[in-house]
């Protein structure tokens, strides 16, 4: 299957501080990424070059078969499903959630004059309803939960179809319940014919879905290990990732980590 993302010797320099280091990396069509890392190592901001919003200080950025600098960005993020907290804030808390995840067609925040068709709002009930969220639709989405909020998020996301989703730490800040209920979808998601390639950031193992093939860890702006998961998230490659010993251990797909003990 083709390639959807290829960064070649990427780098990413801000005020004169590296924030990526010489990445190489590839995503094709059918993986499911995680990427893990300290806080400050980078994860954001690579996922911020795979959608097209920002450009690499060096290096190559190909997205989908278009390599960044010599294509129109606003034909390219409509492609890409984008769910990240930053986004989240740009939503207006009083619009109405099929709104949310109405605008979408048109890769804007906030419902203005836009013109959808009946087509186009049957798709966002369509998906509300896969997300579990159809009842929410005429709420407001500053009045949901924090879970409910996430799984709009993402609903937005692949409102479009699109070529590939990016989710930065969809699972953060939710109660044991919501995180549950959002990981089993996302598992349903990855593992269904036509699903996009999925590349999801967290800061925690046991915030991966079952289904997710691969792993990438990153620390200081550079890849330590990337590849299949079980290869992956070891206890000595994130011992190695975030200088310190940790155990890791895995019981049905699912990860789980703590301190080593002495």
């Amino acid at each position: 299957m083709a390639s959807v993302l290829q960064l070649s010797d990427v780098s990413v320099v801000r005020d004169g501080n590296p924030i990526l280091t010489s990445v190489n990396w590839t995503v094709e069509g059918d993986e499911r990424w995680v990427i893990l890392g300290p806080n400050g190592a980078g994860k954001t901001t690579m996922l911020q070059v795979a959608a097209a919003l920002i450009h690499p200080s060096s290096g190559t950025a190909r997205i989908l078969s278009d390599t960044l600098g010599s294509v129109d960005v606003f034909d390219l993020r409509p492609r890409i499903g984008f769910a990240s907290t930053a986004m989240a804030r740009r939503i207006p808390g009083q619009e109405r959630v099929l709104d949310v995840v109405l605008t979408a067609a048109y890769s804007v925040v906030g419902r203005w004059n836009e013109s959808y068709e009946d087509i186009d709002v049957r798709r966002a009930q369509r998906v509300l309803a896969e997300w579990k969220l159809g009842h929410l639709e005429d709420r407001r989405f500053g009045d949901l939960s924090d879970g409910e909020q996430k799984r709009v998020q993402i609903a937005r996301a692949v409102m479009t179809d699109p070529e590939l989703l990016l989710l930065d730490e969809p699972a953060a800040s939710l109660d044991l319940g919501a995180r549950e209920e959002l990981l089993q979808l996302l598992s349903g998601y990855a593992s269904a014919p036509g699903a996009p390639a999925i590349v999801m950031v967290t800061h925690h193992v046991e915030e991966i879905p079952l289904g997710f093939d691969r792993a990438l860890l990153l620390a200081n702006g550079a890849i330590t290990a990337a590849g299949p998961i079980g290869e992956v998230i070891t206890s000595e490659k994130l011992s190695e990732t975030f200088g310190r010993p940790l155990q890791v251990t895995e019981d049905e797909g699912r990860f789980s980590a703590r301190a080593a003990l002495s």
